[in-house]
């Protein structure tokens, strides 16, 4: 019998539904695998706004994360929300011990609507600890821009793979363009159609789905743009159940 493949979500718990652990899990469910979903943050928020975010314990964190890789093989790791810099340290201090793992990293530092989520200076303990460990960053352009202090995301995205990952998806769904152009650097850039509202949970849908099509055994280049057909379509087909920003249409 074939078991689906297990991919280790480390990430914070949106009580709406729309971003954090539940996205991953409804996306990963969509890709025909089991997510093993350790938990960092739990925030208060709604489709409009965030009300507050309280990061747990380091090691409960690293714990939650422990307690899974000595039980599953884990085919790939995405990691979203770290929230303070002593979660930072303590997800490094147990996946620098899976050097051969494929980690996916969503580097969240905001919510959808530019609120913050994440303690002050988190960026460099992100670059410093973090991505020498990552095989895919997918920052959306501004979070690429506040990672590096480099306004062109060309030189950016240089940046971030002099850190230590080994490659760069950025998306543009922030530029100033008639059509949203999200590029591999160093491979490919692919052009999108802007859809007309704005979504909360787009960034954990797009890297959740790379995390998957990765740990279906799809080369990089390939599971990125599976990834980016996916979200753009769970957007496009998206649902506005409160009265902000519409969610993503990540199942059926």
């Amino acid at each position: 019998m074939n078991y689906p493949p297990t991919v280790l979500v480390i990430a914070g718990n949106d009580p709406s539904g729309g971003a954090g652990l539940c996205a991953d899990i409804q996306t990963l469910t969509q890709h025909g695998c089991h997510t093993a979903p350790v938990v960092t943050c739990i925030t208060t928020q709604n489709t409009s706004k965030v009300l507050a975010s309280l990061p747990l314990a380091g090691d409960l964190v690293a714990n939650q994360a422990k307690a899974v890789l000595q039980d599953m093989t884990v085919a790939v790791c995405k990691i979203g929300l770290l929230g303070n810099i002593e979660i930072v340290e303590a997800v490094q201090s147990i996946l620098q011990n899976y050097p051969n793992l494929p980690i996916i990293l969503d580097p969240v530092l905001a919510s959808g609507n530019g609120q913050s989520l994440t303690q002050k200076n988190i960026s460099n303990a992100i670059i410093s600890k973090i991505l020498p460990l990552i095989t895919v960053i997918t920052p959306n352009s501004l979070e690429a821009r506040i990672l590096t202090n480099e306004n062109k995301l060309e030189t950016a995205a240089q940046k971030l793979i002099d850190y230590g990952c080994k490659y760069v998806c950025i998306t543009g769904t922030h530029e100033k363009t008639d059509m949203v152009i999200n590029t591999l650097y160093g491979e490919k850039s692919w052009t999108w159609t802007r859809l007309p509202h704005n979504y909360h949970g787009s960034g954990c849908t797009f890297a959740s789905s790379l995390a998957g099509n990765i740990a279906q055994g799809e080369d990089i280049t390939t599971a990125v743009y599976k990834a980016q057909n996916y979200t753009w379509n769970s957007l496009y087909h998206g649902y506005k159940p409160g009265h902000g920003q519409h969610l993503p249409m990540r199942v059926g």
